[in-house]
């Protein structure tokens, strides 16, 4: 028996407007109801068009003229504006750039390893670093890394900030810097595990994810697209708990001198 298998549907310029209207609408209630949030809910959807364009055109380009010179490029400058990121949502963040240092060198070493794995050991495509496999895998790593790592350390170095006291006492009974720091570096690992672990269990019961979506409606065959999205799963786990990992490690040590004292002055408070 034949099975037919449904085409990609094309969207237009016009759908994506009846989509916007939406937001438009959503902000005219905002208003209405003097939420105040409608500036920024109209302003990150034309930041997002405009990044999702860009990059759209970028990728095409890429894919038009494969060079790994340019893919290498890219993906690391879309590292150092994760870590960025990073950095930007933390209330009380750690001077001398450390707190960007521990950011955006944790997600390199976590989601560049997880991706290189991704592609060399189990993809295996060749080449193996072509942008269809290559920049969306890092991407999505990248995302909930980013995610993951920024809820870590704004966990962290608010509770160093609010428990300082705590921890002096701590220290002056003669407890070393990572036994007295040890039960808020363990709740801020916690922390930044939750995303990914709430999105482990709400998979195929509550939620779809977004790239096993995206493959059904692109004409993908569902269990092939679930085979790729647990792939997905598993991989963004990996990197999120490596990285949330040896962030709030680097971040750890810099609470502290080389004497074991805490030195509060090395965090700042960015939105008192």
């Amino acid at each position: 028996m034949e099975q037919n298998t449904p085409s990609l549907v094309i969207l237009s310029t016009t759908d994506l407007m009846l989509a916007a209207l939406l937001i438009v609408l959503l902000a005219l209630l905002s208003r209405f109801n003097q939420n105040g949030l409608e500036k920024r809910m109209l302003f990150a959807s034309v930041r997002a068009t405009l990044q999702l364009l860009l990059i759209g055109v970028v990728l095409q380009t890429l894919f038009d003229h494969i060079n790994l010179f340019w893919i290498a490029m890219l993906s690391l400058l879309m590292i150092l504006l994760a870590g960025r990121e990073v950095e930007a949502r933390q209330q009380y963040r750690i001077e001398g750039g450390w707190g960007f240092f521990s950011g955006t060198f944790a997600m390199f070493l976590s989601s560049m390893v997880t991706t290189l794995f991704g592609l060399l050991v189990i993809i295996q495509y060749d080449p193996w670093y072509h942008p269809q496999y290559a920049i969306p895998l890092l991407g999505m790593l990248l995302g909930n890394t980013m995610n993951g790592i920024s809820l870590g350390m704004d966990r962290l170095t608010s509770s160093v900030w609010q428990q300082r006291k705590q921890i002096d006492a701590r220290l002056a009974l003669g407890e070393r810097a990572a036994d007295a720091i040890r039960v808020l570096r363990n709740e801020a690992i916690r922390t930044g595990m939750i995303p990914i672990l709430n999105a482990m269990a709400a998979a195929g019961l509550i939620s779809l994810p977004g790239m096993m979506t995206g493959q059904i409606l692109s004409g993908t065959p569902p269990l092939e697209a679930v085979k790729y999205q647990l792939l997905i799963l598993f991989l963004i786990s990996a990197g999120t708990g490596f990285g949330v990992m040896a962030a709030i490690a680097i971040s750890s040590r810099k609470f502290f001198d080389e004497r074991e004292r805490l030195r509060t002055e090395r965090i700042s408070q960015r939105n008192p």
